[in-house]
């Protein structure tokens, strides 16, 4: 009967999508009627039909039709399930307890699948790059996914947010909709947005001179200062112009007493005029070929100077450029621009028109708005932003904003220094360096279950990494089936004699084979690694209820003790010699370790003695990445359930800490700078190392503390705090006069406070201290004086 089933539904099957932890209901609804359908669907309502010991023939029948039916539907779930989940869920013993278990979780997810679906249509905001209609039917396609989740919204409120999402350049379509005084339905709105956008494709001519069809860009260029603008502003007698007015929309050719040039009056003539303070603002002198300019009415980005130019195509089909002075320029060439602000983040400009005879370099306000940059017009500034991270900003010079712009001519070609793709530039860069500079695959896999923020990958490549993490291509992967510590790979790392701040030299790793979840501990020396062995092993086994089976290593002499193996059952396995590839879990994990690490310490700045934090921080965050084999993170295998990052900030960034309660004052600062050097293991702190001196806590020290504001776009770059010891002594030790006891000039060694010490902040300074130590030798009945002395009991075992 099963066999029948199978190949009756095996047509219809093939076309059901495997399910890999996304959309969860709609994969439950096609899963129900393909069950429905085999008829097997009562067993995930109906329990097990109880048989009595005594039972008749109809009982036994009834339990053979059930159990056969279960196992048809358990079968039809699992091979509807991706391999990883198949792997985890193949044990379930009955369907409905699968069926139950797949609820708990994904039901659960779906509840901030909620949220973020309400998010995505509410803050989704229609551009005039994009076709509107396109646009209309992805919002279509988010009020579809409303009724997966079993949420209604009426279609008049529908309708009406739509409505309010219109580009700006629909304002008098907008208007129209909203004064209807029938209501409309989404079809009908469809209708009209259609009926508009073909009525608008068809009034949208193009014109130049040569009557081409590719037609000239307009770009509203502002003119220098002395030109009037305002037509309202000339009033009085009439003037006579020069040459005739052709055409209605040319302004009149304007003859200077003065100085005989065109474009204005005497008035205005800055001819042998003096500058004074009143004449307006000024601003340094700036080559035209390197300033660029922001002009809000400029509907393209326009270059003059082709060393600009990263890409460059070039155009001679007779297309020309008509300015706001209804002067024309031919157009040469179309390409890409790369600006790189003094903040360090880079703006590429995309289909930039090559114009040799404007006479400015001209940004467009337009397209900067249409591509979601956020522009700010305050203090005689001009602040680019996008989704909250700030870009770069201009100074107001001459009546136009000037970009401040980071740029070095050499070879006549453009230095530029940072590399980012324009359409995600906070996202994609701020989460890969929070995450700790892990592969791009890897955050967009977790963009994708939402874990963290959506963006979009153009072949995106981090200069720290290149730099960092460049190897030799890897080796064939070996496919393993495991349980939870059945199998653990260890390796032991050196750092080449490069100390830490806590004094120590080596890492030993223990990873899981099952689920990937990482354990590190920094060691002074090599045999100290048994000892972190034996912490990893009852730490594990009594929070997973698990036992260590096997051990595998390299032939390295701090694994060798046999004697303990052998006592706690552990069977030690070993590479061969000089073959580190048949530890290879290890060792990959070692080597992610150490790049990830290098990457850190580049990116914040930081010196080679804070690898320890490092170190503890990459291992942190890699158990909270997706794993390449499951697509799973291992902290999710290990622990159940999926991790939470929405505390992560970015290692080494610069930080304010709040001081606690005993060491704050009434008076004065509150908070002290730190830098952010990791997360606390075992509590929901992070760790912060001192830079700045305070009264109430000392300089190169570790506190942790949840109460903090991050900077995540400063960093400090500070030596070791032992180089700091060191070079203040050999300072001292010039002003230091020859009467003076000669000290030694051996270096002081710094004091061992292990890598993961913490600084507890007390009351009362070391003086004070002191003081009450010395004050609780001091009773009432002791003399004070010599004559109380002599004259007390005392005195006669004198």
């Amino acid at each position: 009967m099963a066999n029948d089933s199978l190949k009756k539904m095996d047509s219809k099957f093939e076309k059901l999508q495997k399910f890999e932890g996304q959309d969860f209901r709609r994969w439950q609804k096609k899963m129900h009627f393909l069950l429905t359908d085999l008829k097997v669907v009562y067993v995930l309502t109906t329990p097990m039909p109880e048989v009595l010991e005594e039972g008749n023939l109809e009982q036994m029948r009834k339990l053979n039709k059930w159990e056969n039916a279960d196992y048809i539907c358990r079968g039809h779930i699992l091979n509807g399930m991706s391999d990883s989940l198949f792997d985890i869920y193949q044990n379930v013993e009955s369907a409905k307890e699968l069926w139950d278990s797949l609820e708990e979780k994904y039901m659960a997810e779906d509840a901030s699948s909620k949220k973020f679906l309400v998010g995505n249509f509410i803050n989704y905001k229609m551009v005039e790059s994009r076709p509107v209609m396109e646009q209309y039917h992805e919002l279509l396609r988010i009020l579809g996914q409303f009724s997966q989740y079993e949420m209604k919204m009426d279609d008049s409120i529908s309708v009406g947010i739509i409505i309010e999402k219109l580009p700006p350049s629909w304002k008098d379509c907008k208007h129209h909709l909203k004064h209807k005084k029938e209501e409309l339905s989404l079809v009908e709105l469809g209708s009209h947005l259609r009926i508009e956008e073909s009525l608008r494709g068809q009034e949208k001519v193009w014109v130049n001179d040569d009557k081409n069809l590719a037609g000239p860009s307009s770009v509203n260029m502002v003119e220098e200062a002395g030109t009037s603008k305002n037509p309202n502003k000339f009033k009085g007698n009439k003037r006579k112009f020069q040459g005739n007015n052709k055409h209605s929309n040319k302004k009149p050719k304007l003859v200077c007493w003065k100085c005989g040039k065109l474009g204005h009056f005497k008035k205005d003539c800055r001819v042998g005029a003096k500058s004074n303070k009143e004449a307006g603002p000024t601003c340094y002198m700036q080559d035209d070929n390197i300033a660029w300019w922001v002009d809000s009415g400029a509907t393209s980005h326009v270059c003059k100077d082709l060393r600009w130019f990263e890409e460059f195509q070039p155009i001679d089909d007779g297309s020309i450029i008509k300015m706001g002075n209804v002067a024309t320029e031919p157009i040469q060439g179309l390409g890409r621009v790369k600006l790189t602000f003094t903040s360090g983040k880079c703006l590429v400009l995309s289909n930039v028109l090559y114009v040799p005879g404007i006479r400015k370099n001209l940004l467009s306000g337009i397209v900067l708005n249409n591509c979601g940059y956020k522009q700010v017009l305050e203090s005689d500034k001009y602040i680019l932003s996008k989704h909250g991270t700030f870009v770069g900003f201009g100074y107001l010079c001459n009546g136009m904003f000037m970009l401040n712009l980071d740029v070095s001519f050499g070879n006549d070609s453009v230095c530029m220094v940072s590399t980012s793709s324009d359409s995600s530039l906070s996202k994609l860069e701020l989460w890969h360096a929070r995450l700790g500079h892990v592969h791009y695959k890897r955050l967009k896999e977790m963009s994708k279950i939402s874990m963290i923020p959506a963006f979009e990958m153009n072949n995106e490549k981090c200069s720290t990494c290149m730099l960092t993490k460049i190897t030799r291509k890897p080796h064939h992967d070996v496919v393993r089936d495991s349980k939870v510590l059945e199998l653990i790979h260890s390796d032991l790392c050196d750092f080449h004699a490069t100390p830490s701040i806590g004094n120590k030299k080596y890492v030993v790793t223990f990873i899981d084979d099952a689920s990937r979840f990482c354990y590190v501990y920094l060691l002074h020396s090599k045999d100290e690694t048994i000892e972190k062995f034996k912490i990893y092993k009852t730490e594990v086994e009594l929070q997973r209820n698990e036992l260590i089976k096997t051990l595998r290593t390299d032939r390295g002499g701090e694994y060798y003790d046999p004697i303990y193996f052998q006592s706690v059952g552990i069977i030690h396995q070993t590479t061969a010699p000089y073959t580190p590839q048949q530890n290879g879990v290890a060792e990959r994990k070692n080597r992610t370790l150490k790049e990830m690490v290098n990457s850190m310490l580049s990116y914040s700045g930081l010196s080679e003695g804070f690898w320890g934090e490092a170190m503890l921080t990459a291992y942190y965050l890699l158990n909270r990445v997706p794993n390449k084999r499951n697509k799973i993170t291992p902290y999710e295998l290990w622990y159940g359930k999926p991790p939470n990052l929405s505390y992560l900030r970015v290692w080494g960034c610069r930080a304010v800490v709040r001081l606690p309660e005993p060491k704050r004052k009434n008076l004065g600062e509150k908070g002290i700078d730190c830098i952010f050097i990791g997360y606390s293991e075992n509590s929901n702190t992070c760790r912060f190392y001192v830079i700045e001196p305070n009264d109430s806590v000392s300089i190169n020290t570790v506190i942790e503390s949840n109460n903090a504001i991050f900077d995540e776009n400063r960093f400090s770059s500070i030596p070791r705090p032992k180089d700091m010891i060191t070079s203040s002594n050999n300072s001292q030790s010039s002003h230091f006069k020859d009467d003076i006891p000669r000290r030694s000039n051996r270096a002081k060694k710094a004091k061992d406070y292990s890598s993961d010490f913490h600084l507890y902040l007390v009351e009362g300074s070391r003086n004070e201290i002191q003081t009450q130590y010395q004050y609780c030798f001091n009773v009432e009945e002791d003399p004070r004086t010599f004559n109380e002395a002599m004259a007390s009991r005392d005195v006669a075992f004198l």
